[in-house]
């Protein structure tokens, strides 16, 4: 076993790589053999780290150093200072947005993002090598396999699962140990089970993390899960547009075959369980199961209706147990652990953590796990690092198109299945999207209908023409043409859609629409009405107006491209509004700030 003095952690999740962390591994590489310390110090490309915002992010131990923003011109300096002459390279340290503090002398947990969170889907992210199965193991990977099935019945393993309190996290929370007691009931020669990681959310990449990230853990789970619900098959329906996911996870899969940790008589027992992966073509309504179980056969991705349910009649006709990603991210941890340490993180309800991707207008985007019960607060003004810019905040929209916007005056409520659902939000698979001030929450409404009305698979007329219908209202309502009783309209069609739709997908679609006419009726009220969109970001219903801050400088009037701006050198300017065409130019060339949106 070789042995090194310090690892270069370097994040290899899809964002950092994006942004040349990969080029940067080889230059650490290269750097570290030329000034001969490569028997010395290991780089070591891991997943996400999760403070996405700050890649690509490079971390050095033993000291935990957490350097952000690296280019690949600063690894000479990080090598000659750092690891040859053990001085930190001070103005690459990552600097908390919030308290502009250094991290230069903080632990990993010390700094403002970790602070409040608490790892358990995520706990090997960042820190191993996902492409090494001997680090998982170090990590006390695969030893929940070995204890479930050297130690335990599958009902004892059922009854764990059930006691932990444990609840689906891809969309409505449904007990996991549930789900597989009514696997288990079924009696039949074959049975499967299933992982989605058919991520489809905007924004969301909790699955996609945790699989580039973390594969193992993945693999372990679902051969507990196998054993548990009696089946000997199992698939991964993931996304062909997570190229890294897929790679690592095939790899991940090769070496579990190799160890004998997949395949037949694993750990010496009568156990036997294989995994295969089905590549989606990118369909969001592949996300719902008995779509997904559709697409694994070959056949178009289309929801069926339910009973019968995937427990009874699944895939391949077979009874089949489907979990999502981070689901499964925690099962082998509860074994390990016990039901009693899971319970004792979260609510009663709710127990355990919840990934979420924070994107949007913050501070700290990235993907954070906190515990159930956490204020929606602490996730944005401590760990998220509040809104840029000095903006105000506005509110969240969790949950995809499936789910609902939180305004600001519910900022402290607790993120737990039970209190979203009752603000009309819900808790989906992980989506938290941030907005401020200057968005426009009719338009987010139509945003996500948008998206729901391409993505829907067209079987069932109330979310192939329902939604459309919701769709065209709140174009109108934008576009400066909204109506006396479009309000009542778009409500009267959300609950027919919400009450008759085949499948989730159309049961959920009307819910950005629904909770932003709860919290922000006012807005709609002015884009009817008044004809005038409060944050100012609907362009029909826009008005440039040039103040007396105008200089004359007669930059506007060149750069209009339609001569709607009059006026003489060092004199003030005017628009004319019929002429306008709202295309912003005239804003965005001045120098002097002197042109506003009415």
């Amino acid at each position: 076993m070789d042995f090194y003095r310090a690892h270069v952690l370097v994040c290899g999740g899809t964002g950092c790589t994006s942004s040349g962390s990969a080029k940067l591994i080889e230059r650490f590489e290269e750097q570290i053999a030329a000034n001969g310390l490569d028997k010395e110090i290991k780089v070591v490309r891991t997943g996400c780290f999760g403070l996405c915002e700050a890649g690509p992010v490079v971390i050095i131990y033993p000291e935990g150093t957490f350097y952000s923003r690296v280019k690949v011109e600063d690894v000479d300096e990080i090598v000659t200072e750092h690891l040859l002459k053990g001085r930190k390279v001070q103005h690459l340290v990552y600097v908390d947005h919030k308290t502009h503090e250094s991290s230069v002398q903080k632990s990993l947990s010390e700094i403002g993002f970790y602070k409040q969170q608490q790892r358990i889907a995520l706990r090997n992210c960042g820190v191993i090598d996902p492409e090494n199965i001997d680090e998982y193991i170090a990590f006390d990977g695969y030893q929940a396999l070995g204890k479930a099935l050297t130690e335990m019945t599958p009902e004892q393993v059922i009854d764990e699962i059930l006691k932990s309190g444990l609840r689906g996290r891809g969309g409505a929370g449904f007990p996991t140990g549930k789900k597989w007691q009514f696997a288990r009931a079924s009696q039949a020669e074959h049975k499967y089970f299933v992982c989605n990681a058919d991520e489809g959310d905007p924004g969301a990449f909790m699955d996609r993390s945790l699989l580039e990230g973390d594969p193992h853990a993945i693999i372990e789970a679902m051969a507990i899960g196998g054993y548990a619900i009696g089946a000997d098959e199992g698939w991964v329906y993931v996304r062909a547009e997570y190229p890294i996911a897929v790679k690592r996870l095939e790899h991940a899969i090769a070496q579990a075959r190799e160890y004998g940790l997949l395949g037949k008589n694993i750990f010496g027992t009568d156990f036997s369980f294989d995994i295969h992966i089905r590549l989606g073509a990118g369909a969001f309504v592949c996300g719902e199961e008995t779509a997904l179980m559709a697409s694994i056969e070959g056949k178009r991705g289309e929801p069926r209706p339910k009973p019968p349910f995937p427990a009874v009649r699944g895939l391949f006709e077979s009874p089949t147990n489907i979990n999502n990603v981070e689901t499964l991210g925690n099962v082998a941890q509860i074994i390990l652990k016990g039901a009693d340490w899971f319970r004792s993180i979260g609510t009663e309800k709710s127990t355990g953590t919840k990934v979420f991707a924070l994107g949007g207008k913050i501070n700290n985007t990235g993907l954070v796990e906190i515990p159930m019960g956490t204020p929606l607060r602490t996730i944005i003004e401590d760990i998220g690092g509040g809104i840029p810019n000095g903006k105000k905040f506005k509110a969240v929209q969790t949950g995809g198109p499936s789910g609902g916007c939180i305004p600001a005056s519910l900022l402290d409520i607790s993120v737990e299945y039970d209190t979203l659902t009752s603000v009309g939000a819900m808790m989906g698979s992980g989506g938290m999207i941030v907005l401020d001030e200057d968005n426009c929450m009719v338009d987010i409404a139509r945003f996500f209908l948008d998206f729901t009305v391409d993505e829907s698979c067209g079987k069932c007329t109330p979310c192939r023409i329902g939604t459309r219908r919701m769709l065209e209202i709140l174009e109108r309502i934008t576009e400066g043409k909204g109506q006396e009783g479009d309000i009542e309209k778009l409500e009267n069609l959300a609950e027919n859609i919400k009450n008759s739709a085949l499948c989730g997908l159309g049961q959920t679609a009307p819910n950005p629409v629904l909770s932003t006419i709860k919290f922000f009726r006012d807005e709609y009220e002015a884009h009817i009405k008044e004809k005038r969109c409060p944050a100012h970001h609907c362009q029909a219903l826009l008005n440039y107006v040039i103040t007396d801050k105008c200089r004359g400088c007669t930059l506007c009037a060149r750069k209009c491209p339609v001569n709607a701006i009059s006026g003489t050198v060092k004199e003030k300017h005017v628009i004319d509004t019929q002429k306008c065409i709202k295309c912003g130019q005239c804003m965005a060339n001045c120098k002097f700030g002197a042109i506003i949106k009415d």
